[in-house]
């Protein structure tokens, strides 16, 4: 009599036990929840690439920047200037139209009409 009820119970448990596993896999293999499964990895995916490339972009940054003090050096930019030569002049990035070197440009002839319009 006890071994009947052993077994029965026993037999019990393990269907409770199997269900309870299946009916959880069941929810897994639901369309939104492989949905939302599939959108963490591809969130985890992404923060981890997010982070490799900052790293490599301050890698990048960092390498650029001995470079650039290694060829100011080689070519003699980071020596102190000489205070009896004048300074540096760079050319305007954009004409200013009020500067006097530009008044001969001013009096140029403007066309009326777009010349590249079919007449």
């Amino acid at each position: 009599m006890f071994r009947r009820t052993f077994w029965f119970g026993t037999g019990m448990a393990a269907g409770v036990w199997a269900t309870t596993k299946v009916n959880r896999k069941l929810k897994q293999l639901t369309p939104e929840s492989l949905a939302a499964t599939a959108a963490n990895k591809a969130l985890d995916v992404g923060n981890r690439l997010k982070d490799r490339a900052v790293g490599f972009a301050v890698d990048v940054r960092e390498n650029m920047a001995q470079r650039e003090a290694e060829l100011d050096d080689a070519l003699g930019l980071s020596a102190p200037v000489d205070p009896e030569l004048n300074p540096p002049r760079r050319p305007a990035a954009i004409e200013n139209r009020n500067d006097p070197r530009y008044a001969g440009r001013r009096n140029r002839p403007t066309y009326p009409h777009n010349r590249n319009e079919d007449h």
